[in-house]
């Protein structure tokens, strides 16, 4: 208890500091979102970031130079989704990882017959909270590439920073398993009940090849839809309320907040990537054939055949 209190006081202080114009300048010219916020939740954001930027560390990888605009960036991203609500600031992540562009990984999954399949797979993004270890905590990793196209292109459905820490607050309750921590039973009821029926129906859709508006990519798992559902929520909103009311409705409640009634989106100016590299690469995980293993951050090292076949109560 007096732990938290002395924390809340010196993030109250920090909130309280004037928040450097270079920074806000960097959000004005480069994070397409904040033009879609109020003024009161810009406020709040600011705050949000100030507080996150004191806490957590930043490395870079494969020879990267962290930046002011780099840090800026990951942690506008990030802490949209906090904006009011009554939360921590995604303690299980004490750092931040940085790789130039996409970084490979070795990715082990298990076939029919107990075949092993072994290939490298370039990465966008990882959460290491949950991912060895859930509820252990652990850092974010992220391609600086894909930080930058989903910072300047808010309404294509994808977000590495939204995504990577929608894993963060999935752990926090306990375990990954797609339920973030929730304030009662009966949210926690609800919750099962709305998510079974839409994940089940997007796996049937995939089976019937129907077209989708959720990305495939939450099909792999309870953790994965939710971390894809948080993409949407905010990049693809009016789609998803339109579409899937009961899903965006549980969204809506859990994030406190109503982004189909945001400003219109409007993409900032991306000349610094080839969008068609980033998508042969890096798409989703897509294996690839050779990509230059990383030199330096996280160890290389299998995914565990579990997660991939990992299922909560509510599947």
């Amino acid at each position: 208890m007096l732990f938290r209190w002395f924390r809340d006081r010196r993030r109250a202080a920090v909130r309280a500091r004037p928040f450097p114009p270079a920074w806000q300048a960097i959000l004005r010219r480069r994070f397409a979102h904040w033009h879609r916020l109020s003024e009161a939740d810009r406020r709040e954001l600011l705050g949000h970031i100030a507080v996150f930027l004191a806490e957590k560390r930043f490395e870079g990888c494969n020879g990267l130079t962290v930046t002011d605009e780099m840090r800026v960036l990951v942690a506008a991203q990030a802490c949209l989704l906090l904006l009011h609500r009554d939360t921590d600031y995604f303690p299980g992540c004490p750092a931040v990882l940085l790789y130039p562009a996409a970084f490979a990984r070795l990715v082990r999954t298990t076939g029919p017959g107990g075949v092993v399949h072994e290939g490298i797979t370039a990465m966008a993004g990882e959460s290491w909270n949950g991912l060895y270890a859930p509820a252990s905590g652990g850092p974010v990793v992220l391609a600086w590439t894909d930080v930058q196209r989903g910072a300047q292109q808010p309404d294509d459905g994808r977000n590495v920073v939204l995504h990577e820490f929608a894993h963060q607050l999935d752990g926090e309750s306990g375990g990954m398993d797609g339920t973030p921590r929730l304030p009662t039973r009966t949210a926690y009821a609800e919750w099962a009940r709305v998510m079974t029926a839409e994940y089940r129906q997007l796996l049937a859709d995939i089976r019937a090849a129907n077209p989708t508006l959720i990305d495939r990519y939450g099909a792999q798992n309870p953790s994965e839809f939710f971390a894809v559902l948080t993409e949407q929520f905010f990049e693809q909103s009016a789609n998803l309320k339109a579409r899937h009311p009961g899903l965006y409705q549980q969204l809506a409640d859990f994030y406190r907040q109503d982004p189909a009634n945001w400003h219109p989106a409007d993409r900032l100016d991306d000349d610094a990537h080839d969008d068609t590299a980033h998508r042969g690469l890096a798409e989703r995980g897509s294996l690839v054939a050779c990509v230059p293993l990383a030199a330096h951050g996280p160890p290389l090292r299998p995914l565990p055949p579990a997660f991939a076949r990992a299922r909560p109560a509510w599947a």
